[in-house]
């Protein structure tokens, strides 16, 4: 046979079925800001790669070309594909600078440098007064021209 029934107050203050409750709370309370942070750690860091390759790619295109023409051509087309790779088409930008005129002297240097600014994921652009929507990345590349190379 049953014993009596519980009364109203011993149910309600029965914690029976409550530990899955809090479970899937705090997991969507700690995953949702976890998950948020490594999706923008990982755009964060293909901006890197970007800007990084970019820069070096470009201004090895830059010192091993004939002549200046080709070198700037050759230089933006690197430093595109550097930021079409990593997800950044159209988004990143270059600048070449040369310690000497002509570009190519022998023994001189050419400074690159890549710039990219990486949109923060799922941040609406209302609160863009608040809370920054873009990091901008940078890297800088120095790259010498052979001395001894006939042009």
């Amino acid at each position: 046979m049953s014993g009596p029934l519980p009364s109203a107050r011993d149910r309600l203050a029965d914690e029976g079925g409550t530990a899955v409750i809090e479970f899937v709370w705090l997991a969507v309370l700690l995953l949702v800001p976890l998950i948020y942070l490594v999706l923008c750690l990982a755009r964060l860091q293909a901006g890197s790669y970007a800007v990084t390759q970019a820069a070096r790619e470009s201004a090895r295109a830059f010192v091993t070309a004939s002549d200046d023409a080709s070198a700037d051509a050759r230089s933006h087309a690197a430093a595109d594909i550097a930021f079409e790779d990593q997800g950044f088409a159209g988004g990143g930008s270059l600048t070449v600078s040369c310690s000497a005129t002509p570009c190519l002297s022998p023994g001189e240097s050419v400074t690159t440098r890549a710039a990219v600014s990486v949109p923060l994921p799922l941040v609406p652009a209302f609160l863009g007064d608040s809370v920054p929507l873009q990091i901008p990345v940078s890297a800088t590349q120095v790259a010498p021209v052979p001395r001894y190379e006939v042009r």
